[in-house]
This record gives C-alpha cells, sequence and structure tokens, in this order.
C-alpha cells in the first residue's frame, strides 16, 4: 500500500513477468494480479490506518484508467506465449533439466507431441549461455525464456520491447473561483460537548466512525502565586495518543500538532505552553487517519488519547491530567451541517474574502465554484499547496489529503532479484501524494461546488485542477 509519509513503489515488469513465468514453469496454472487495474479510496473507505486515496499499484492499467508501458504490453506477450505452450502445459508435468549451476529448464512434453520449455537463469550477477536440445541459448541474469515448440525463444521476461509511457499532469485553463470560508469555533466546543466523564476514553467507541475527528477537552486552573508566572517561564504539556494524530490547542489557539506513521502508530506530543490565572481551557482534536483493514483481532486495536496528559512545570512538580473530568465532541461544526454538499442549508455564515488572510489558518473551511475543463482526459486535484484534510465535489467525496513529505530510499531500482517492499521506492523529496483523482461523472458542465476542510493549514489559491496524460519515451 501506499501510505502517507511513506513511498511510492514500482516493481519492475521484468521481475513481475518473472514471477508470473516461474510459477507456470513450476505448474502452476493460475495468477492472480493484485492490481491489474488501480483504483482509488474515495470518501474515508481508505484503511491501513496512513493508506492514501490513491491505490494505484504501479498496475498496467493505472488509476485513471490510462495504460501503463512498458507493464501492459510486456504482460501482453507474457500471456500470449504462455497460450502457446497450452496444450504442453496442461497435459504433462514438468521435467527439470538441470543446464548449469543457475540455469535450469522446464519441460512439458505431451504423448499427444505437444513440447514447452522454460529456460532459466537465477543468477543475480551475470548472464548466462546454455545448451538445450542440441541448440544454444542466451539467457540474462535473473530471467526467463520461453519456448512453445521446446525450440525458438518467443519471449524473454527481462527483454522489455515496448517504450516506457512518461506521464504529464498538465495545467487546466479552470479558474477557481467565488472563495469563502468558515473557521470551526474552538472555543464553543465544551459549550456543544455531548457527554462529559472522568478520565479518557478510546476515540472509535465514542464515534463509531462516524467521523475522522473526537474533541477532548479539559480546564485547569491556575493559581496567581504559581512561581512560573513570575519567571515568565512556559509550562509543558505532554500526552501520550494511540493515534493517529492529535492538534492542541490552548485557549482556542493551535499550540502544536503530532501524528503517527504506518510503522509507530501511537505516539507521543510534548509542547511549552502558555496558561494564565484563572481558568484555562486544553482541547485536543484528534484524528483517525483510516482504520485497520487487514489482520487478526480488530478489537484490540485503539485509536485517540489514551494517556497519560500531564502538565509539567507548575510549583506542585507535575499535575497529571488524565482522570480529570473530560468533555467529548463528535466531528467538527463543519460536518454537522453536511458543508460538503451543495444542497445544505447550513447554520453558519460563509464568508467571502481575500484567501491571502488566511494562510496558515487551522480547522477552516473554504467553498468555491468552478467550470468543468473540456474533453474527455482523466482529471484530477493538485493539493500541493495545503496541509492535510478533506475535498468536496459537487457532495462526492475525493476523501483525505495529506501533503507529508516522502520518508524513503529513492537511490535505485533494479529488476534483478525478488521483488522485497524495501526495493524500488520513488517520489522521495516531494508529498507522497499530490494529484487526487476526480471522475468526470461527478462533474457538471458548470458551477460545481468545491469545498474543503483543512485541518493544518495551506494556501488554497494554489489548488488547481490538472489533466492526465500519458505520452511515450523514445
Amino acid at each position: 500500500f501506499s501510505d502517507f509519509g511513506g513511498p511510492n513503489y514500482q516493481r519492475p515488469v521484468e521481475d513481475l513477468a518473472f514471477a508470473v513465468a516461474r510459477f507456470i514453469q513450476k505448474g502452476g496454472s493460475f495468477v492472480n494480479y493484485y492490481m491489474y487495474h488501480g483504483g482509488t479510496n474515495f470518501g474515508r473507505t481508505a484503511g491501513g490506518p496512513f493508506i492514501t486515496t490513491s491505490y494505484d499499484y504501479d498496475a498496467p492499467i493505472d488509476e485513471y484508467g490510462l495504460i501503463r508501458q512498458p507493464k501492459y504490453d510486456h504482460l501482453k506477450e507474457l500471456h500470449k506465449a504462455i497460450k502457446l505452450c497450452e496444450k504442453a502445459l496442461l497435459n504433462s508435468d514438468p521435467n527439470i533439466v538441470i543446464l548449469g549451476s543457475y540455469e535450469k529448464a522446464h519441460v512439458f512434453s505431451s504423448e499427444s507431441g505437444g513440447c514447452a520449455a522454460f529456460l532459466s537463469n537465477y543468477n543475480l550477477r551475470s548472464n548466462a549461455k546454455v545448451t538445450f536440445n542440441n541448440m544454444h541459448y542466451n539467457l540474462p541474469r535473473w530471467s526467463i525464456s520461453i519456448l512453445p515448440d521446446c525450440r525458438n525463444v518467443v519471449f524473454n521476461t527481462a527483454k522489455v520491447g515496448t517504450e516506457a509511457s512518461r506521464v504529464q499532469m498538465v495545467p487546466t485553463n479552470v479558474k477557481i473561483e467565488s472563495w469563502e470560508t468558515f473557521n470551526e469555533d474552538v472555543h464553543s466546543v465544551d459549550d456543544e460537548s455531548s457527554m462529559t466523564v472522568k478520565g479518557l476514553l478510546e476515540q472509535l467507541n465514542i464515534t463509531r466512525d462516524t467521523s475522522d475527528y473526537l474533541w477532548y477537552t479539559t480546564s485547569v486552573r491556575i493559581s496567581s502565586s504559581e512561581s512560573f508566572l513570575r519567571k515568565g517561564t512556559p509550562l509543558t504539556l505532554s500526552i501520550q495518543t494511540a493515534g493517529h494524530g492529535i492538534h492542541v490547542f490552548i485557549n482556542g489557539q493551535l499550540s502544536g500538532s503530532a501524528f503517527g506513521t504506518q510503522q509507530k502508530r501511537k505516539f507521543s506530543f510534548t509542547k511549552n505552553i502558555n496558561l494564565h490565572p484563572g481558568e484555562n481551557k486544553i482541547s485536543i482534536l484528534s484524528i483517525a487517519v483510516g482504520l485497520p483493514n487487514i489482520g487478526p483481532h480488530f478489537e484490540t486495536r485503539n485509536i485517540g488519547v489514551q494517556g497519560p496528559v500531564v502538565l509539567h512545570g507548575l510549583d506542585e512538580g507535575k499535575k497529571d491530567l488524565t482522570w480529570q473530568k473530560w468533555s467529548y465532541k463528535v466531528g467538527l461544526k463543519g460536518e454537522a451541517d453536511n458543508l460538503g454538499s451543495p444542497n445544505s442549508i447550513p447554520s453558519i455564515d460563509w464568508t467571502q474574502g481575500s484567501l491571502a488572510t488566511l494562510k496558515q489558518r487551522p480547522l477552516t473551511w473554504y467553498k468555491a465554484f468552478f467550470n468543468a475543463p473540456g474533453g474527455d482526459d482523466p482529471l484530477a486535484m493538485d493539493m500541493s499547496g495545503m496541509g492535510k484534510g478533506q475535498v468536496w465535489i459537487n457532495g462526492e467525496s475525493i476523501g483525505r489529503y495529506w501533503t507529508i513529505s516522502v520518508n524513503g530510499n529513492c537511490s535505485g531500482c533494479s529488476y534483478v532479484g525478488a521483488f522485497r517492499q524495501t526495493k524500488c521506492h520513488f517520489g522521495c523529496g516531494g508529498p507522497t501524494q499530490q494529484w487526487y483523482h476526480v471522475p468526470r461523472s461527478w462533474l457538471k458542465p458548470t458551477r460545481n461546488s468545491l469545498v474543503v476542510f483543512e485541518e493544518i493549514g495551506g494556501d488554497a489559491s494554489k489548488i488547481s485542477i490538472v489533466k492526465r496524460l500519458t505520452a511515450t519515451d523514445k
């Protein structure tokens, strides 16, 4: 899977064809390609957690329905070669002939006269010359040659004859206009809370997955005699959480954010905060980034703020807030008002104004309109100017976006050797996912509504509609 913060993967078609041919030569009869046609996790269907909306998988047919070369044609030629061996494959088991230290022949020979051979070279470093049926063959390293008549090579897994397709995300002339905004009111969260209990509760048990978001809110009273106030030094707030992300607000102001990763889902938040004499409100917006979708014991996997939550630096030393009274509120006001839908009648007023004044403002909803670009090329939204959040077009959810940078090893990619997840990374230095698929079936000719919820802060003026084109490199 492609996960936010992780690299994207490419499996070389030479190795993919090698793996399929090796399976067939050993008597295999059914191959499941995962995936042959890439897809998109629209809405909140992406699991994981931390899985991107793109389920492209470097597939022969990509997420947008376009053919990816040379993968598509090379596998097509492989299938054609295997089909030519059909009679022999279905009527006999393979007879293995040793041709060298790393070289073998798997020979299928039926009583009706059919004969097919697979000549393999498992050497990772060097090509080989072999003799089979009194004929000489050159076998590239880590490859299999297919001989449907046990004489003539019609396909070799390492010899790719198709030009590589080059993907371009091309700007359109579409203008996104009539921007309006709405800011979530952090101050009102406690007033609108649905429940108050002592201690910290697991997130999914409260939200029932009706929203990615759950507010945890408590208050701290600070005496005017506290020495840290006289010294002008901040306190330190530490939060232990099961993930997947949190935004921490002190008296309505964003203090900081922290996120887990696919590899380390539980994480801690530690930061200096400023409190004033009297009552102070601490609000934690806990975020789910998809739910587990594979593996055992789902019932033991928890998310949300699990604690402890501790305040350090008071005269009494540290103050454990874990078992204080906490108020809980599921979701956001914008979700409750169904702001993503163009037919909603919200109880809030959108504000018109310049986007320049709203850069980097957290928990902001944006609304605008655009006309559909002409043609029938696949479309996407470029979200590289934003931080993290969700997008809707005409009420349809594109899904979660997150422009977190790739952490991977993009040093190179060789087809030689068994493919592993540590191989063939790409995208380092940029976001895991920059473009988000927009099906044309969702669009009207004019006045399509675009709604964006931005958690952290971004520049909505940089959002654009692009079209996906493919060309071939000669």
